[in-house]
């Protein structure tokens, strides 16, 4: 079973006169020698460094405390997390699956080993709690695929011990720049390892052309961004973490958005089908989500309530209903990411961004191109609120309300998308859409809030219980979307008024 842990650590050059005194570094009580640790590291990739281009380790290593498997995945700057498998002779499937949205189809092969003796000091507070460990790492290097040659250097690590205070790193960064010592200009043992020894070198970044200049500039910006985004947001869906199936699924819809909404600029008989696997993909990112989102809401309407309204075993058929939502849901997700279809689409992304389907707008200035599309995407919800408004309540106007909802997402992702270009009309016009958005997202969720309570009544009432706090959730649900309808023209008489882009 692989452990996570959050890795917070600097990275030194270290010469001959090794790691200088830190004895009286505000904190520090103590320095204590804990003797040097022979470690032997090898490092695998795929044959084109994939992971090495991610700022990604993945390394199989023996000696010292903590031998096994470890991938190490970028958090901020200095700041990563580092998840441990027990060691095996193969690539531990857990680990292999958190690298399979950049290894995809290709084949994890063993690129440097490291062999290390690690002189170990601990810094301790006055009560002997550790604070930091730092080392002097004497590394020798050898390349195994992709090139050839070996290396060797010193270099000086100082890692945050897991309830150390993090202002203590800046403290001890001083000490060493004033005994001369300056940050390595390696991020990683690995990247200093590919970088001295003879062969390929990971991939740089792909930013994009530069300074966006043509309308295609800018749009494939945005959907470079959002193609980054669900690639790195794959392990952390797979480990479960909090709002990352949300923040994938937002990164599917604006990249369908965004073909929508600039099709002068990106030919849509080419994006209308990779928008048509997007949208697959979203579908499959919102079972048990969406059923997630409503239990937590119905839970917290439900808690709001006074004893004296609660009729019936209310609470235990809520829990049901939520726990019967998320069975298996889960596991279906992990079969997603994992399929051959999933892969493909990622791989399709990869070649649109490398060779964009261009129509002649492509290559023009970029604010007329995309002003034009976002009044476009503007005047349709424009059209739709105005249809809600003219509608009694009711079904019709509920469906009018949630499709002017997804319009107003769409005019926010091509927002976003223009603000470089257009500048602070298209940054408010973000806000105002946002702001829209959330109220009708309130007003769709108590359509669906109501739909869940009607049946949860009938069930309850076939099992011969009392559906009176049903009923009493039902009609504060209706009152709820009875408010965001009264605020809705108000809403958008504000929102109208300031459209400038």
């Amino acid at each position: 079973m692989a452990e996570t842990k959050r890795e917070i650590e600097r990275k030194y050059e270290s010469d001959d006169s090794g790691l200088p005194d830190l004895t009286g570094v505000a904190g520090v009580a103590s320095v204590l020698d804990k003797g040097t640790t022979e470690l032997d590291a090898t490092y695998y990739d795929t044959s084109d460094l994939r992971l090495a281009s991610a700022s990604i380790t993945l390394r199989r290593r023996t000696g010292g405390s903590d031998a096994g498997w470890h991938l190490k995945l970028p958090v901020g700057p200095g700041v990563r997390d580092e998840i441990r498998a027990p060691l095996s002779d193969t690539v531990p499937d857990e680990l292999a699956a958190l690298v399979r949205s950049r290894v995809r189809e290709g084949q994890l092969v063993a690129v440097v080993r490291l062999r290390s003796a690690r002189d170990v000091r601990d810094l301790v507070d006055t009560e002997g709690r550790l604070l930091a460990e730092a080392s002097v790492d004497t590394v020798r290097a050898e390349r195994l695929f992709g090139g050839q040659g070996s290396a060797q250097w010193s270099e000086i690590e100082v890692e945050l011990a897991d309830d150390g205070p993090p202002a203590l790193l800046d403290k001890v960064e001083k000490r060493l720049r004033k005994a001369g010592v300056r940050p390595s200009r390696s991020p990683s043992k690995l990247a200093r390892a590919l970088a001295e020894t003879k062969g390929g070198h990971p991939r740089p970044v792909d930013d994009g052309p530069g300074e966006p200049v043509t309308a295609l500039d800018h749009v494939m910006a945005y959907v470079r961004a959002q193609r980054d985004a669900i690639v790195a947001l794959d392990p952390e869906v797979r480990q479960d973490a909090e709002e990352a199936v949300h923040d994938m699924r937002v990164a599917t819809r604006r990249l369908r958005s965004t073909f929508r909404s600039f099709g002068k600029v990106l030919d849509r008989d080419v994006t209308d089908p990779v928008a048509a696997e997007l949208k697959w993909l979203a579908g499959e990112l919102g079972v048990g989500r969406d059923h997630e989102v409503l239990a937590e809401r119905l839970t917290a309407a439900f808690d709001e309530l006074p004893p004296t309204l609660v009729a019936g075993p209310v609470h235990k058929r809520l829990r049901t209903w939520s726990k019967a939502g998320e069975k298996g849901s889960r596991r279906r997700l992990l079969g997603v990411l994992d399929s051959a279809r999933y892969l493909t689409l990622l791989d399709t992304l990869d070649a649109l961004v490398a060779d964009p389907p261009v129509r002649k707008a492509a290559g023009k200035k970029p604010k007329k191109v995309l002003s034009k599309a976002v009044r476009k995407d503007f005047a349709k919800v424009s059209a739709l609120i105005e249809e809600a408004v003219e509608q009694q309540p009711g079904a019709d106007r509920d469906l009018a309300l949630h499709e002017a909802r997804k319009k107003a997402k769409r005019t926010r992702y091509a927002a976003e998308t223009s603000v470089p270009a257009l500048g602070r009309p298209a940054k408010d016009l973000v806000k105002s859409m946002k702001s829209l958005q959330s109220l009708l997202g309130d007003h769709q969720d108590s359509v669906m809030a109501r739909t869940t309570l009607r049946e949860l009544s009938a069930v309850a009432h076939a099992a011969g219980e009392n559906g009176f706090t049903y009923g009493v959730l039902y009609a504060r649900e209706e009152r709820r979307a009875q408010r965001v309808e009264e605020a809705v023209p108000g809403q958008w008489k504000e929102t109208s008024g300031s459209m400038e882009v």
